[in-house]
């Protein structure tokens, strides 16, 4: 029991004396070298900020080039647009310049993801709508996907 002991305060002893040495590691909030107006945790904030609020822009641009809704369901977009707005709300409230500037570019870009997906779907079923009322189009067993 002894030796249990003098091991167990030996491993307890060396796990703590890390805590003792770490006090240098606490970041600091000085002001930014690159731009003197901005704290470092702003700067963090808009580089941190840039990957996550172009997440979606490849869908938006896929659907734009495509010029066709398929495949593209517009309800994340939606919904991560109305929960952006609170972050923007949240980011006016703390005064946090990365949280508001990335949210407000993200808004837009689920808006104009949802609203160009409603576009192409109006345009397929009017397409869609005036193909089956052709006459010309009644006896071809083709479908578009077939041509």
């Amino acid at each position: 029991m002894d030796r249990f002991r003098r091991t167990s305060l030996v491993v307890l002893f060396l796990s703590l004396l890390p805590y003792c040495g770490c006090q240098g590691w606490i970041p600091h909030d000085a002001q930014s070298l690159l731009i003197p107006t901005f704290h470092r945790s702003e700067t963090f904030g808009f580089v941190a900020g840039l990957g996550t609020t172009f997440a979606g822009l490849p869908d938006l641009l896929a659907m734009l080039k495509r010029r066709s809704s398929v495949g593209m369901n517009p309800r994340m977009a939606a919904i991560l647009c109305v929960f952006q707005i609170l972050w923007v709300y949240y980011g006016l409230l703390i005064a946090s310049r990365p949280v508001i500037l990335w949210n407000v570019i993200a808004v837009f870009i689920n808006f104009w993801t949802v609203a160009a997906y409603r576009h192409f779907l109006r345009f397929e079923k009017v397409r869609t709508t005036k193909h089956e009322n052709d006459p010309a189009n009644a006896h071809s067993s083709f479908t578009d996907s077939d041509r």
